[in-house]
């Protein structure tokens, strides 16, 4: 079968096709025919910055088949169409492969209709939106319609993944979402998403225009970026708030000592890859049901473009991600 692999850590360089043997399933896996492979932040960073243990094969996400099952995991699962999470975390089968294997639980069920390009995106930045989402003390601990009823949302660059993904989980659930963006275009992708108001942090002044939109202030906010977004997010934030960040603009960063006193503001860290393994499953359960219910989409006109790359042009895909492409980066692996 093709794959891609990297046995030194560096740049897309280091990526190359290669032929390997088709992987078997061991007890509690299964093997999955990938059909697409999606590429995230932290797949070029752990290309980058984490020496791999022999022939690693990047890319957590992707969907595709079950063609073949391992010891304990009913044969009824042959043949279903999943979507995939941590495909690589602490393993060397990555999803950039013709075929791969994972651990049962980690191959979810893509239900009937949803495109394997709509499945492979999912992983990483559905499950941490969700993640971000269930923080709040008092719950929900699992999204679902109406979790979120009467809660204000807001989601720091709703045009990224992850953003796309918090808006449109925040909306299924119930919540009013705000979005902030960075100019006209962003502001387009993250109202195609569903955000009830977008802000233009650089057009206007964007506590201003926050307050002005719920004078009570933001529940939750979904933050990906930290540092630059600390003031403002004291600002806006209702009493008891939830600031949730899952990326790191800076290597450190102030959060504002008396107004987070005041108000009561919890500042939560996030990566998916140490979430509990209960917690994840939560997340991948509820995303599977908003995906089912048409609440959660990909593409253009739900503010997530795509962006395609065949598979023996990896390495182009993550320089596309590392450079900062706006949407998803997804990769045929069958068509390859």
């Amino acid at each position: 079968m093709k794959a891609i692999t990297y046995t030194s850590n560096g740049g897309p360089e280091v990526l190359t096709l290669t032929e390997r043997p088709v992987p078997e399933p061991g007890a509690g896996e299964v093997r999955v025919r990938v059909e697409v492979s999606a590429v995230n932040p932290t797949d070029w960073k752990s290309r980058e910055g984490t020496p791999p243990t022999g022939h690693q094969v990047p890319n957590q996400d992707g969907a595709g088949v079950i063609d073949a099952v391992g010891e304990g995991v009913p044969a009824e699962r042959v043949g279903q169409r999943v979507w995939l999470f941590e495909s690589a975390y602490q393993r060397p089968h990555g999803t950039a492969q013709e075929y791969t294997t994972v651990p049962s639980r980690q191959a979810v069920e893509l239900p009937e209709g949803a495109s394997f390009d709509l499945g492979a995106g999912l992983g990483v930045p559905a499950l941490t939106a969700h993640r971000a989402l269930t923080l709040a003390d008092g719950g929900p601990h699992r999204l679902a319609p109406g979790a979120l009823s009467g809660r204000v949302v807001l989601v720091a660059g709703g045009a990224g993944a992850v953003g796309n993904a918090a808006i449109q989980l925040a909306r299924w659930a119930g919540a009013t979402v705000i979005s902030t963006v960075s100019g006209p275009e962003k502001a387009a992708l993250a109202t195609a998403a569903g955000a009830h108001h977008v802000v233009d942090y650089r057009r206007q002044d964007a506590a201003a225009e926050i307050r002005g939109i719920v004078p009570d202030g933001v529940h939750i906010v979904v933050e990906v970026a930290p540092g630059a977004n600390a003031d403002l997010n004291a600002k806006v934030a209702a009493n008891g708030a939830l600031i949730a960040f899952y990326a790191n603009d800076q290597d450190t960063f102030t959060a504002p000592v008396r107004p987070s006193m005041v108000a009561n503001l919890r500042w939560q860290g996030l990566l998916l890859y140490t979430v509990p393994a209960a917690a994840k499953d939560l997340g991948a359960a509820a995303v599977t049901e908003a995906v089912a219910a048409g609440a959660l989409r990909g593409g253009p006109e739900a503010g997530l473009p795509y962006h395609r790359f065949p598979l023996e042009r990896t390495a182009q895909a993550h320089e596309a991600v590392r450079d900062g492409a706006v949407g998803k980066v997804l990769i045929d692996v069958r068509a390859s």
